[in-house]
């Protein structure tokens, strides 16, 4: 009897705890089915910003039209365009440098109104030009404080060329104003600027509208000025204006090719604004303005602003 007490006992046993377990086995089926899930971690795709676009500003040559780059100035900084670099020529070289060192448009027109011409009229007896240059060095380096060309407010380079060579050269450290010089040496007009040891000119003659150098420069976006003289017309009565109408053929020629890799170009109506005639220069710079505003939407449109 004992033994088969001990075995119902035993049985009991086994029963009550496989039961226990179906049970615990039952309710954590049940708890798993209704819990919720884990809520699932976020996607994150990393996307990076679309890059600025590196702009510059080419200034053209064309002596006392170059006025008319204030005027383009004064219109694109209305609208916050501004430039990451500057280069210009000849008198691109002279409203570029003051625009990389610090003056805004309407002080560079206040200095414009108020610039007597006969201050560049430093002339010289014999020698290889009528003008010496070095009044146009004093004035560009008062007005910067004397500061070099890599310490200047934005990055600014000017084209000159080399005499010798008949190379493009691009200056864009040491003497602001001697660069400047250089790139406005007219031949004829202004003696060559002798920089370590080489003579170098106008630098018109290489590169007019000076994209190319903005491009090295680190430029995406090329707004080019051209400011120079159309060929068709100009008076060739003289040995003078035969001289200028070469040199007016000569640059329009070499000035396309440059233009074609720009990406907006601007060309004031300057037909009776003359090299020489400073006395224009008011109008010169009306004209830049209602260029560079004819010229906002499509800069615009391809900046994506």
């Amino acid at each position: 009897m004992k033994f088969a007490g001990c075995a119902v006992n035993v049985s009991r046993i086994r029963t009550l705890s496989l039961l226990r377990r179906s049970l615990l086995t039952a309710g954590l089926l049940w708890l798993t089915g209704c819990a919720s899930p884990p809520p699932a971690k976020p996607l994150i795709i990393a996307v990076n910003p679309p890059a600025k676009a590196k702009i510059a500003l080419a200034l053209g040559g064309g002596a006392a039209r170059g006025f008319a780059h204030i005027g383009v100035i004064k219109m694109l900084e209305s609208q916050g365009i501004v430039p990451d670099y500057i280069v210009g020529t000849s008198a691109g070289a002279v409203v570029g440098s003051l625009y990389a060192g610090g003056f805004d448009a309407f002080a560079m027109q206040k200095i414009a109104q108020q610039l007597d011409e006969t201050l560049f009229a430093d002339w010289t007896l014999g020698g290889r030009g009528l003008l010496k240059g070095e009044a146009l060095q004093d004035f560009i380096n008062q007005h910067l404080n004397r500061r070099p060309l890599e310490k200047l407010r934005i990055p600014f380079g000017t084209v000159a060329t080399d005499l010798n060579s008949g190379e493009r050269v691009v200056f864009r450290n040491g003497d602001t104003g001697m660069a400047v010089r250089a790139s406005a040496a007219v031949p004829g007009v202004f003696q060559p600027t002798r920089i370590n040891g080489k003579n170098y000119v106008d630098g018109g003659l290489s590169s007019p509208i000076p994209v190319k150098a903005a491009r090295e420069m680190g430029a995406d976006f090329v707004i080019a000025v051209d400011i120079s003289a159309i060929a068709e017309g100009q008076p060739v009565d003289s040995m003078s204006s035969i001289l200028w109408q070469t040199t007016t053929i000569m640059g329009s020629i070499i000035g396309k090719n440059e233009l074609a890799s720009a990406d907006i170009v601007i060309r004031p109506k300057l037909p009776y604004v003359k090299s020489w005639d400073f006395t224009a220069r008011h109008d010169a710079m009306l004209e830049g303005e209602r260029a560079a505003l004819v010229a906002l939407p499509a800069i615009k449109q391809k900046l994506g602003r």
